[in-house]
């Protein structure tokens, strides 16, 4: 899978021109602030970028499938969205995405997060997909709440991220719970 266009948006596998893009987007505090890593340097984003131009079989626990997300209209980088392989044996996954604050508001995420749904339910044949996040990210909260997924957990200040206890919650969706289902 290399590249998958919605009405406005085009998710595709990052390519070696696409550094100065991820570098804008992972040494932003701000983009990092709910995020299990801080900020991150120009060392840590080529070496991300390796990973993410590497070729994954999706069929092993810790896989995952990064696709940049690009306006199509104007090729701009918006942000990016992970699909994991939360356990193979369960048929398990997981989504995430990070995107650029100045293209908040527009559905964007949304819009991305939804195909990645897809793709873990239609095509790697996941029976249930999960999304973790901060509390604290209630903007998240609310996209996963319109993704249709259901709040499963609230873990409480069950993590120690960047000096401070924190609080996690668990979203899930099933297979079968999948309102784009055939």
């Amino acid at each position: 899978m290399t590249e998958i266009s919605t009405e406005r948006l085009t998710l595709r596998r990052y390519r070696e021109s696409d550094y100065d893009d991820l570098l804008k987007l992972q040494s932003n505090p701000e983009v990092a602030r709910f995020l299990l890593y801080d900020a991150r340097s120009p060392e840590q984003v080529r070496e991300g970028l390796a990973k993410r131009l590497a070729d994954v079989p999706m069929d092993t626990d810790g896989q995952a499938l990064t696709f940049a997300v690009v306006l199509t209209e104007t090729g701009q980088h918006l942000g990016e969205v992970t699909l994991f392989v939360y356990s193979a044996e369960h048929r398990a996954g997981e989504i995430g995405y990070v995107f650029h604050p100045e293209s908040g508001g527009r559905g964007y995420a949304a819009e991305a997060a939804k195909e990645l749904l897809r793709l873990g339910f239609e095509q790697y044949g996941m029976h249930r997909v999960i999304a973790r996040l901060d509390a604290r990210n209630t903007g998240s909260v609310k996209l996963l709440e319109r993704l249709g997924m259901r709040r499963e957990a609230h873990f409480v200040r069950n993590e120690f991220l960047k000096g401070e206890w924190t609080d996690e919650l668990v979203y899930a969706l099933l297979a079968d719970e999948w309102p784009d289902k055939k």
